[in-house]
């Protein structure tokens, strides 16, 4: 008997319009994420066993927009809050590319541990730990389908860790907000990706702003 696991990035925030890195940063939803929420919304309705979020506000307001209507109560998991980024919370991607060029190509070169500037230290670090949460919720509740509320970031890594690959791999995938990542366990929690970066709950020519 299959567990689905259902990663959902929150909906948008002031800070993702502005191409931020957020990470720990307590961010809530814009007017937009709502209505992303509101949407996803829709297409959980009376889908889903159990739901998780991260304790940041975007996330558990994601997810209680999700829930709405049902009786399931968002539960929150630590596990899968957002990366700490350290030093680049609150910047650009082009104010960090001025201000430390060289620990930027690290981060996106090196393949064994991603290091960052302070914060969590390293990609491996929050890829181990989103992948001990993830594996925890799907061991708790076999064969049923669980949605997990994240971050576009912890979300990445924790693909990386559940499936060993290189850290540089989290360059390589974007997740819009609001996108949907399907994963499906085994009895004996053999992974396999069902969907990755799926908005199709959003209006046609929806022109989301933020990917990660």
């Amino acid at each position: 008997m299959n567990t689905t696991i259902t990663l959902v990035r929150h909906g948008e925030t002031n800070w993702n319009v502005l191409g931020k890195f957020q990470g720990c940063k307590d961010i809530i939803l814009s007017n937009e994420g709502i209505l992303q929420a509101q949407y996803l919304n829709e297409r959980f309705q009376n889908k889903f066993d159990y739901i998780y979020t991260s304790p940041l506000k975007r996330a558990h307001e994601t997810a209680e927009i999700i829930s709405k209507g049902s009786d399931i109560i968002p539960m929150i998991e630590p596990g899968i809050k957002e990366i700490d980024f350290g030093e680049w919370e609150g910047l650009t991607i082009k104010e960090v590319e001025t201000n430390y060029p060289k620990e930027l190509v690290l981060w996106r070169s090196d393949e064994l541990n991603g290091p960052m500037c302070g914060g969590e230290i390293s990609l491996k670090i929050a890829s181990m730990r989103a992948k001990k949460a993830i594996l925890k919720i799907a061991t708790k509740h076999p064969g049923k389908k669980i949605i997990i509320v994240a971050h576009g970031g912890i979300i990445k890594a924790g693909l990386l860790g559940i499936f060993d690959l290189k850290m540089t791999m989290y360059h390589k995938i974007i997740l819009g907000n609001t996108s949907v990542c399907k994963i499906i366990f085994d009895n004996e929690l053999n992974p396999k990706i069902i969907t990755l970066n799926d908005t199709s709950h959003l209006p046609d020519n929806y022109r989301i702003k933020s990917y990660v």
